[in-house]
């Protein structure tokens, strides 16, 4: 039996025994990242919702920049953030710097431009759609972006979907930020890349299975909504088919 063979049933071992590290490792993993994502989801919807239906003069400016920021390194993002959590930085006050917060914050500030231009082309193609009759019923942008929303509601639940899975599989920005603490800051990725280094192959590959199972799940979850909507669309079609 070779190494990778090995390794791969020690992972499986792990993880049907219930390993208390891999358990502590993944509910850390998942916290940061579901309230990142919830964070990420309450700004981006609202932001989004706006640009899609707002007329300004600035707007193919500010659309440029929220394109270019989706390409943005995490690292990058890690590294803004840790100059302004630390000590001599403007937020260094609250002592956040290597902490739940400060992983949060990192990928919150990564996964809010994948869900603003998600929602901004979703509700813009809403509003090109049914935009007039809104505002011929006198509503206001702010109104129309509401009501749009609600009306593509199916759809966000696709993008809350794939914000959490942007979220859980980020490495770099957590790393700079949380300084990968085991007990404190040490997520699934970051414990991938350590043990990794380390020569504990089947820790980091019970914990790469474990993402992989969550990423699989996010996007069997993903193309069930996308078929239970298809499904609810053309059931009013048949109906009238029928008739």
């Amino acid at each position: 039996m070779n190494t990778f063979q090995e390794s791969v049933l020690t992972a499986l071992r792990l993880i049907l025994s219930l390993d208390p590290l891999l358990l502590a490792i993944v509910g850390r993993s998942l916290a940061v990242s579901l309230s990142a994502c919830a964070l990420a989801c309450a700004l981006g919807m609202m932001a989004g919702a706006w640009l899609g239906v707002a007329r300004f003069r600035g707007k193919p400016a500010v659309l440029t920049l929220l394109n270019t920021s989706l390409a943005l390194p995490s690292v990058v993002v890690g590294l803004v953030v840790y100059l302004l959590l630390s000590h001599s930085g403007p937020l260094g006050f609250l002592g956040w710097l290597f902490s739940f917060k400060a992983m949060v914050m990192a990928q919150t500030i990564l996964v809010l431009p994948f869900v603003t231009a998600l929602v901004r082309q979703t509700v813009g193609d809403a509003e090109s759609d049914h935009g007039e009759q809104l505002r011929s019923l006198g509503a206001g942008p702010f109104m129309r972006g509401l009501m749009l929303l609600w009306d593509e509601r199916f759809t966000l639940i696709t993008i809350v979907i794939a914000a959490f899975g942007r979220a859980v599989s980020e490495v770099g920005a957590v790393m700079v930020v949380g300084g990968n603490i085991d007990g404190y800051t040490r997520v699934m990725t970051t414990a991938i890349a350590l043990e990794t280094s380390k020569g504990d192959l089947p820790m980091a590959m019970a914990l790469g299975l474990v993402l992989l199972a969550v990423v699989l799940l996010l996007n069997v979850l993903g193309a069930l909504v996308r078929r239970w909507r298809e499904h609810r669309d053309a059931g009013p079609a048949n109906v009238g088919e029928a008739i």
